[in-house]
């Protein structure tokens, strides 16, 4: 659609890819733009399909995903999660001239390759942590001799939140590379090809995320999340239980530097290595005594920060992801609401580890009846697995981390202290939730 008929008011149909509470967040902006025509979700969840038509897909099968594609003839392709980024979904769609928001496979490097990432980080001379690349355990056990600890062990590949391990000691240094190289640590028969072994950086995580055309950026407001399963921020590492978000996480001078230090260097770095990046630039970032380190990239929206830093959008959110795909971000404007923002993921009793699922929700109507609150899902589903269509009726979990209450206000505890109010009046068997989400951004207040 050009611009010509876009002025005339004509309406853009949207496929998202993704089932989470990152999709559900988008896909609840993009209803809100006035240009949105039809907005379909695959495969989605029971949450999203109040707000979208869910229709089956496998996001592991390429194949399966441009039948979707090819169906449904959508305007606009928006990629979700970093799986079918890794598969060249970007670049099939992208030879057929659909309009996609989401970098091409070479692009999402940055994300699924922690050895690509570091190494072009050095090239283009991106502050992160000193670093090895190992692709044997001799070589890995050799490397260790290199650094202080506590450090890092790194999954090269996509991990799925498994692939970071901080190691204390030797004794667990080696245990957390045998497990990557054999996969055990992974749960999965297939270990990993090459480590990365990494510095441990003390300081403030921030996910200062931007949206860009390839060349142009455009911040998001600063988040924080909160990876541990346990209060405190202690136990295993997870997808995220919980995220905020205010102005005051970084200051405007700060953001400023990370889009000249950081995003520009980024960009400019991938258009010359041939693999211009289209789409969400997620910089994770520690903030150290030495300054702003990179600890990771991603290619795609953070989950949850995505469902807190959107609680804010004051502006049309599909305008901004087209002009992304066209090569006019410059020319399109972001406007955020003052405030803060927060997300509060319920989790399945057991998570990151095993748990049950199918177990029936209740209580999300009353949470929303809580001023300033929307409960996005993360894992759910309906009794029926093949219904996609949202009716009367129950909502079962059908995940790890299964909703994401979140809540936006002119102040960090009056956001969190509505979001604690709805998520108390959810119910369902092992309900799970952090209760000290922003604590440490309260306590420097």
């Amino acid at each position: 659609m050009n611009q010509e008929e876009k002025l005339a008011g004509g309406l853009t149909s949207v496929l998202i890819f993704g089932a989470g509470g990152r999709e559900h967040a988008i896909a609840a902006a993009l209803r809100r733009s006035p240009r949105a025509g039809t907005i379909v979700c695959a495969p989605g969840n029971a949450g999203i399909a109040q707000v979208a038509r869910c229709v089956p897909a496998q996001l592991g099968d390429l194949s399966d995903l441009l039948r979707v594609v090819s169906e449904l003839r959508p305007g606009l392709v928006v990629i979700g999660p970093e799986l079918p980024l890794s598969l060249g979904l970007a670049d099939e769609l992208n030879r057929r001239g659909i309009p996609v928001f989401g970098p091409t496979r070479d692009a999402a490097l940055l994300e699924t390759s922690k050895s690509f990432s570091k190494r072009f980080m050095q090239r283009h001379k991106i502050p992160t942590a000193a670093y090895a690349v190992v692709t044997d355990e001799k070589e890995a056990l050799a490397a260790l001799a290199h650094f202080h600890f506590p450090l890092v062990v790194k999954a090269d590949g996509l991990a799925a939140g498994k692939g970071v391990l901080i190691c204390k000691t030797t004794e667990e240094a080696h245990e957390a590379i045998a497990g990557l190289f054999s996969g055990a640590a992974l749960g999965t028969a297939r270990g990993e090809q090459a480590l990365v072994i990494e510095e441990f950086l003390e300081g403030d995580e921030v996910s200062f995320l931007v949206l860009t055309d390839g060349k142009h950026a455009a911040p998001l407001p600063p988040a924080q999340d909160h990876k541990r399963i346990g209060e405190g921020d202690t136990g295993l590492n997870t997808g995220g239980m919980g995220a905020f978000s205010t102005d005051s996480i970084l200051s405007s001078s700060m953001q400023h530097w990370l889009l000249e230090h950081v995003v520009q260097p980024t960009l400019h770095g991938m258009a010359a290595e041939g693999a211009p990046f289209v789409g969400v630039l997620y910089c994770g970032l520690m903030m150290t005594a030495r300054g702003p380190m990179v600890l990771e990239f991603n290619a795609r929206f953070g989950d949850p920060e995505t469902q807190a830093i959107l609680a804010r959008l004051d502006s049309d959110l599909l305008e901004a992801l087209e002009a992304c795909v066209e090569g006019r971000l410059s020319d399109t404007e972001l406007h955020w609401r003052p405030g803060a923002s927060v997300c509060i993921v319920a989790s399945s009793a057991g998570y990151p580890g095993s748990y049950r699922t199918g177990l029936p929700v209740t209580g999300l109507d009353q949470a929303e009846a809580v001023p300033g609150v929307t409960v996005f899902h993360s894992g759910t589903g309906y009794p029926n697995s093949a219904q996609t269509v949202a009716e009367p009726g129950p909502i079962v979990t059908a995940g790890g981390r299964v909703l994401g209450v979140t809540a936006a206000a002119l102040t960090l505890p009056d956001a969190l202290a509505a979001a604690y109010q709805a998520i108390g009046r959810i119910h369902f068997d092992g309900i799970y939730y952090r209760r000290d989400i922003g604590h440490k951004a309260l306590a420097a207040t």
